[in-house]
């Protein structure tokens, strides 16, 4: 953030003022897209037609990552609208730019999390390096599995190292919606593939349905990558950098 802003000759106390509002608005909107999403594309909507205030209750468990993602999209969206006149450089799609490397790295660390926690596992295996997962969340059988969970830690860490290795060694070849783009390609088109190894979590989708639930938001999400990698976007600038 204080690289970005610095061509515009920001103040840092005004600096330290937007990366706590956007702090703010990413909490807010991953919590409710996550909690949303998985009310909306994994759960059955009967179980809280009793119990409708059951839906915001997150800390039960029960949080989507493609839903985390789409709240993340709109937080920031209703961020950059609400600051656009004072801080006209902090577009919609540089901010996903700022923003979807450390993403990675957060992932990673979700996904080991869900690993330990027993949850999103993967599909019967006699690999190897097979899991058996004693008591699983979702009350699964007890048989060894993918570790489909250290799967994408490793992927979201390697694709970190990657995308911040690149920025960093050539910047200038990553004009204005190619970092955000090449994580929305890069990252779905893996969540795509992965999900062959995932055991099913939506009830929605009929048993031995062609696509699973995680692979259907997928697609549109690598297509949003697409856009943003391929099309210009031009960035604002405030009226003292014209």
């Amino acid at each position: 953030m204080k690289e970005f802003l610095r061509p515009y000759r920001v103040q840092k106390k005004d600096i330290v003022k937007i990366a706590e509002r956007v702090s703010l608005y990413v909490v807010v909107g991953t919590l409710l897209g996550a909690r949303l999403g998985d009310v909306l594309f994994y759960q059955s909507p009967q179980q809280y037609v009793h119990d409708p205030l059951g839906i915001f209750k997150f800390w039960d468990g029960g949080l989507s990552s493609h839903g985390g993602v789409i709240g993340i999209l709109i937080s920031l969206w209703v961020f950059c609208v609400r600051s656009g006149k004072k801080y006209p450089m902090l577009t919609w799609v540089a901010m996903l730019d700022l923003l979807c490397i450390p993403a990675l790295l957060a992932g990673s660390f979700i996904r080991v999390g869900n690993f330990f926690n027993q949850e999103i596992i993967g599909t019967g295996s006699t690999l190897p390096w097979a899991v058996i997962f004693g008591s699983p969340a979702d009350g699964s059988s007890v048989v060894p599995r993918h570790p489909a969970q250290l799967y994408e830690a490793l992927f979201y860490f390697v694709f970190f190292v990657v995308l911040w290795a690149l920025r960093v060694k050539s910047p200038k070849i990553f004009r204005l919606g190619r970092t955000s783009g090449l994580f929305f390609m890069g990252t779905f088109t893996f969540r795509f593939l992965i999900e062959f190894v995932k055991a099913p979590q939506s009830v929605l989708l009929a048993k031995g349905a062609a696509l699973d639930m995680g692979q259907l938001l997928s697609i549109p999400l690598v297509l949003v990558g697409v856009l943003l990698f391929f099309c210009e976007h031009k960035r604002a600038r405030s009226r003292s950098n014209d």
